[in-house]
């Protein structure tokens, strides 16, 4: 039981494997074969007591009254990365605005988070803060840090998707064939900006063409440098004001 491409065995029960399909609901078709149904087509992941003491360890709770926003700016694919002066500047409008903003990310990307609170600057006296805690958070404090947020700013990535499961509003920034294959499914607590891009700028390669055996034309380029910080910056002002922990959770 499972899905397969036109030249895989054929099984017992099977759904055809086609690229553009969104992974949650293609699991679910998969399940769907031994009879398996279910209503809830989100993630979930269960914050532990240890989860949130380790965040605040390191974090420390959140300002009563001040928004906290954490922005992830990296990507295993560096085509899915929104560049760092895009993130820069959302976070330099957050915390202009009031918000306690937190650049997070492993300890691979501790130079990345750096460069955005470099580029952001520093903000206005009586205004909100910026720091990266990137490399300083494990899986459980990050999950637990998630959750203390009332947005999370980030690309299609591991730790959106866990703020997703946590609980936490989103506001995501995907390439076009990416958020069909996984962007969040509904818009309440999550926005998508998406990036439009179908050629390479360099060599005009078709980089609609993907999945394992699509031919890479070599060049590293952002498909999502057009989104505007000021559409993303919309977004998370408008995710804010749905979050429970500022009207008194």
């Amino acid at each position: 039981m499972g899905t397969g491409t036109p030249d895989a065995e054929r099984l017992e029960r099977m759904v055809d494997y086609r690229y553009y399909q969104h992974e949650v609901l293609r699991s679910l078709e998969v399940v769907g074969l031994a009879g398996a149904a279910t209503s809830a087509v989100g993630p979930a992941v269960a914050v532990t007591a240890a989860d949130r003491a380790a965040s605040a360890a390191v974090v420390g709770p959140p300002a009563k009254g001040r928004p906290r926003l954490a922005i992830h700016p990296g990507a295993a694919d560096p085509r899915r990365r929104w560049p760092v002066e895009r993130f820069a500047a959302v976070a330099a409008r957050a915390a202009d605005a009031g918000y306690e903003v937190l650049v997070i990310g492993d300890a691979s990307e501790a130079d990345l988070g750096q460069a955005v609170i470099e580029e952001a600057g520093l903000p206005r006296p009586g205004r909100g803060s910026l720091r990266s805690l990137a490399g300083q958070l494990d899986l459980g404090a990050l999950a637990g840090l998630l959750e203390s947020c009332d947005v999370m700013l980030g690309n299609d990535s591991g730790p959106r998707h866990l703020a997703q499961a946590v609980g936490t509003p989103t506001a995501g920034i995907y390439w076009v064939g990416n958020a069909i294959m996984a962007a969040p499914l509904g818009r309440a607590a999550h926005r998508v900006q998406i990036g439009w891009t179908t050629r390479c700028p360099s060599c005009g390669a078709d980089v609609t063409q993907v999945g394992w055996t699509a031919p890479h034309c070599g060049h590293d380029f952002s498909l999502i440098e057009a989104v505007d910080p000021a559409e993303v910056f919309r977004d998370v002002v408008d995710l804010t004001a749905t979050s429970p922990r500022l009207r008194g959770r």
